[in-house]
């Protein structure tokens, strides 16, 4: 009889180690077991391939002329596309075999079959075969011809040296292997087995019985499988089955795993290569969801989703086959993943109204979860964006790169500004692309921070950012670890099973209230100044367009609203609200392309925006003259620049109709003449000549210094531009703090720790230089009238140079600071600060429809953290009784420290995009002092009008006679800020109107409205109508109700016109 052999002292480390060897890639391979994963192989039969530049469709590439090609061929450059025409042979010897094509490229490749794209290969996504068959049956045929489309850029671009580095435009790619091999699906699944046995040895420690079990068990394995024999292969398998099969108790924690693939809309690489990767990624995720019934995967971006209807039908369908199953789960419910901190309010309403729109349509239901896994920082107004859109679910993970503090939950829930709340989740493994490892496991479990308040986490796996995806590898992995004892326990999840679990046991969950901000990536505010001057032009344009293009809905019964027009334009500047877009953190290719949408906003914007004049003006050839437009839901009384004959302007004020009305029109024939308040929200009016100009604004100048004085202001610069004196004319207050000068711009050094493009340090405030005017460049430039004004020149450095006009107007608030700069630079910021004799502990922001407090010390380091934060058109420090605002018409990086405002204006980053802000900018801010409260002073419609000037549109004929207006609100805390076309429109005649409380008060309001309105009734952020039904209606006027900083849409339904 056999003596079964003598038990042997185990030391720790040569039997983890043996183990090791037993299945590494690189040691023992021509006898361990990972050696033995493929058996037979042979070459392809023949191979040949063409390049191209294009981004070719599959039945236009076919049919090229191919070259003859081998393995080892190089091939470019970046951004090119190489297809390969693959002939395949199968062997006869291979029948009843698993059979794949091995493909290794340090391109991003995509195998064609039968005319449908079947899966991606990508080597640094551990994609590098693609399954013929499962099982060469006799009857299958054997010779078959596969084309493999290879992008000339890697998962994650093609950066020189680096991976954020800009790309290198001359980088060589080849195939490094292209063979037909037999698969041993049994090595796969013991290979996975000892995998999991080793991570639980390791994971677990040397001070775990269950540590021992699983190294023991993996070295019994190892004892009893022959590589070379897989007739002992099962033994080795029962073992571990054995092992994996002792359970855990009832109380282990529950991972919900689901499949996950975050592909950047744009970042390293262009728009139309993530249109490629987002084909690569789901058509091999098609393939899990075949193989593996449990597997569900959870997909974002609805923009991805209808590059792939639009490119990849066949795809697309099956993607909604799936869905049907409830294997492919949509999420997020936005049209991109955009920043959470830079769009306007309604650019985030707009986001998920075509987002949750679109998978409506194509996928039958809405999203519950709002999915925003990757962005810097999260407003505080999405709470409530989110109720208002049928979400109430929010998931992320970036708030773990917090440089500085440590989020102090991972599941909680989540109050905005307006006191709305959601569930929230953060994955406590702290990522969006787990591989199903045991060490990500136990750390999801290990980091939970609300241990005792919950028991469920989520676990979201695949590769990322550049796509790529689950792997079958990984989902074998989970499905191992169900319930094994040691380990919480897997399930393949949903997000909908997940936050039903986490809503199941909420009640001890803790509450955080206001903004989620990131501490880190803050360079982002200011970064890329054209794409950022872009977004907020064009988000002006197109609510501009739709303001005027409702007035001529209301008023002609010819006009047909663009809805259409307005639906892509608005798509593509959602589009470049994308993360990595509008915060400037992407490639030099994705910039251009940026400001070609944003061309092309402004572009058909403004053509649509005369087709609303002419309707408005009848469309009747007349006379010369101009439509002037308030769009802004207050009165105003403008200067204005106005076109003269000749292509010269003169200046005119604009007056109001002389009422309460808002959003207002009114006509000018004599456009070289100019007068003008404007009616509030749409008034149509004349212009005529000024009445009273005695506060006309004075420029004087003595010992080379200069006063402007326009009765509200007196504003006094020294010889080199600085601002030495800024006083409130009716109370004589001082608002420049004493011994210092305003509008002095700073220049730091900027070098952060790695990001370069996202991140400014801490540690470049130590490194402040005040830029030095040089006396006498200051000159007199308009001379009283309706206008004062002087202007100067500034070296900022011997590369760059800035030219600036300080404007004061008549009737104006605030003084003006027209900023033009030639900035040549590397690793610098450059700022303007303003020193306030004023002193509180905290500033005032604006935010999307609403504005937060932030503190101007550094007590703590939740304070220190935020050195820069964001804001959108103001920043304001206000004591008892007076304060300052700092105005802006393009910027969003800012800070106030102590008592000095500073606006950051510049940075000069190299990587991504090593040309960022080199050139010529413009930009304007504006300073205004107050009495009382920003509230009452008036600092929000103040900073509304420096973002929205009255339009001055060319009229095709006869303007209403009579000045007309649309709107008004009667509190000055409510904002009327979007009227549009309702998407679902009843005979094209329902308007949308959004409103806010802008000062943090509970208001009643009447809204009156001079449109033919038939029937008014509120509604959510998606339109559906409030089951309470209709609001009374009295004489034109609705009573609307607001608590702090509540956002409320109403439908009008306007009655026909008379014909």
């Amino acid at each position: 009889m056999a003596m079964a052999p003598a038990p042997a002292l185990k030391h720790w480390r040569t039997t983890l180690e043996r183990v090791e060897k037993f299945v590494s890639p690189l040691y023992f391979t021509d006898c361990n077991l990972r050696g033995r994963l493929f058996g037979d192989s042979c070459p392809v039969a023949e191979l040949s391939s063409f390049l191209t530049p294009e981004r070719l469709p599959y039945q236009e590439a076919i049919q090229q002329h191919f070259h003859p090609a081998q393995v080892g061929d190089s091939f470019g450059p970046t951004w090119w596309t190489c297809w390969f025409r693959v002939e395949l042979t199968i062997p006869e010897a291979w029948v009843g075999q698993e059979v794949h094509l091995r493909w290794e490229s340090d391109g991003e490749g995509l195998v064609w079959r039968d005319g449908e794209p079947v899966q991606g290969l990508t080597k640094e996504g551990e994609k590098t075969s693609y399954v013929l068959t499962d099982k060469l049956g006799e009857e299958d045929p054997r010779s078959l011809t596969l084309y493999v489309e290879v992008a000339c850029n890697g998962l994650l671009g093609a950066g020189k040296g680096s991976m954020i580095a800009a790309p290198d435009p001359e980088k060589a790619f080849q195939v490094s292997r292209a063979e037909l091999a037999v698969f041993h699906r049994d090595v796969h699944k013991l290979l996975v087995d000892l995998e999991l046995l080793l991570g639980m040895a390791k994971g677990l420690g040397e001070d775990n019985q269950r540590s021992y079990q699983a190294l023991y068990t993996a070295n019994q394995m190892v004892n009893v499988c022959d590589p070379a024999q897989p007739e002992t292969f099962p033994v080795a398998q029962a073992l571990a089955s054995k092992f994996f099969g002792q359970r855990g108790g009832e109380s282990q924690h529950t991972i919900h795993a689901m499949g996950h693939c975050h592909i950047d809309t744009a970042w390293l690489w262009p728009f139309k290569e993530t249109v490629r990767k987002c084909a690569r990624s789901w058509v091999t995720v098609v393939q899990l969801m075949e193989r593996n019934p449990e597997f569900t995967f959870a997909c974002s971006q609805a923009q991805q989703l209808a590059w792939v209807k639009s490119h990849y039908p066949g795809l697309h369908a099956r993607l909604q086959e799936f869905a049907c199953r409830g294997q492919f789960v949509p999420v997020g419910g936005t049209w991109v993943e955009m920043d959470g901190n830079l769009p306007s309010g309604e650019a985030m309403v707009r986001q998920f109204l075509q987002g949750q729109n679109f998978f409506l349509q194509e996928f039958g239901k809405m999203c519950s979860e709002f999915w925003l896994p990757d962005t810097f920082g999260y407003s505080a107004q999405l709470p409530q964006l989110m109720r208002g859109c049928g979400i109430r679910h929010f998931l992320t993970q970036k708030l773990s790169w917090n440089l500085v503090n440590s989020f102090p939950h991972h599941t909680f829930f989540w109050e905005g500004l307006d006191g709305s709340r959601v569930l929230a989740h953060f994955p406590p493994g702290d990522s969006y692309g787990m591989q199903g490892c045991v060490e990500e496991v136990l750390k999801t479990v290990a980091k939970n921070r609300d241990k005792g308040r919950t028991n469920h986490s989520a676990f979201l796996f695949g590769f990322g950012d550049g796509g790529g995806g689950p792997t079958q590898t990984m989902v074998d992995r989970l499905k191992r670890l169900c319930n094994t004892d040691g380990l919480p326990r897997v399930q393949l999840s949903s997000p909908e099973r997940l936050f039903s679990a986490l809503e199941g046991h909420s009640g001890q969950l803790c509450t955080w209230v206001g903004e989620l901000f990131l501490e880190l990536h803050n360079g982002t505010y200011t970064t890329h100044a054209q794409i950022k001057k872009g977004n907020r032009e064009c988000e002006r344009i197109l609510h501009d367009v739709e303001l005027l293009s409702s007035l001529a809905l209301g008023r002609s019964a010819q006009f047909l609203y663009p809805a259409p027009q307005l639906q892509d334009l608005w798509r593509l500047l959602l589009l470049n609200q994308f993360h990595d877009v509008v915060t400037g953190s992407c490639i030099q290719l994705v910039a251009e392309e940026a400001m070609c949408h944003y061309e092309d906003i402004r572009s058909r914007g403004n053509t649509l925006l005369s087709a609303a004049a002419a309707a408005l003006c009848a469309g009747e050839p007349g006379p010369e003259g101009l439509l002037i437009v308030n769009t802004l839901p207050w009165k105003r009384t403008e200067v204005l620049a106005l076109p003269r004959p000749g292509g010269a302007h003169c200046l005119g004020l604009i007056p109001s109709p002389g009422d309460s009305a808002q959003c207002g029109l009114r006509s000018c024939a004599h456009p070289h003449l100019a007068a003008a308040p404007a009616a509030p929200a749409a008034c149509v009016c004349s212009a005529r000549a000024p009445a009273d100009l005695a506060s006309r604004p004075l420029s004087t100048k003595t010992d080379g210094s200069v006063t402007l004085d326009n009765g509200i202001i007196r504003v006094r610069l020294d010889p080199t531009g600085c601002l030495t004196s800024l006083v409130l004319v009716a109370s004589g207050r001082e608002a420049i703090a004493e011994g210092a000068v305003g509008n002095q711009f700073v220049l730091f050094d900027d070098v952060p720790l790695y990001w370069d493009a996202w991140d400014v340090m801490d540690y470049h405030l130590e490194t402040r230089k005040p830029v030095l005017g040089q006396a006498g460049t200051l000159a007199v430039g308009t001379e009283g009238g309706m206008r004062g004004s002087a202007w100067f020149l500034l070296q900022i450095s011997p590369n760059s140079r800035l030219s600036q006009e300080v404007v004061l107007d008549v009737g104006c608030p605030y003084v003006r600071f027209h900023t033009e700069v030639h900035w040549h630079e590397a690793h610098k910021f450059l700022k303007v600060e303003f020193p306030a004799r004023v002193r509180s502990p905290q500033a005032t922001y604006e935010v999307q429809f609403g504005h937060l407090q932030r503190p101007t010390h550094y007590n703590t380091s939740w304070d220190w953290a935020r050195f820069e934060v964001w804001a959108h058109r103001w920043v304001d420090l206000s004591e008892h009784g007076f304060g300052l605002a700092l105005l802006n018409d393009c910027k969003y990086g800012a800070s106030v420290r102590g008592s000095v405002l500073s606006l950051s204006l510049l940075r000069a980053p190299k990587s991504p995009d090593a040309t960022v802000d080199m050139g010529r900018h413009e930009f304007t801010y504006a300073l205004m002092p107050h009495e009382g409260s920003f509230q009452d002073a008036g600092v929000i419609p103040a900073a509304y009008s420096l973002n929205f000037p009255l339009l001055a549109l060319p009229a095709p004929g006869p303007a209403p006679a009579a000045s007309w207006s649309a709107f008004s609100v009667s509190s000055p805390a409510v904002v009327l800020e979007t009227v549009k076309q309702a998407e679902t429109s009843l005979h094209g005649r329902t308007l949308v109107l959004r409103l806010y409380e802008a000062h943090g008060s509970h208001v009643d309001c009447w809204l009156h409205t001079w449109l033919p309105v038939q029937e008014a009734v509120l509604c959510d952020f998606l339109e559906r109508r409030d089951p309470a039904g209709p609001l009374p209606l009295r004489d034109n006027r609705l009573k609307l109700t607001f608590s702090p900083f509540q956002v409320r849409s109403l439908l009008l339904l306007l009655q026909p016109p008379p014909n």
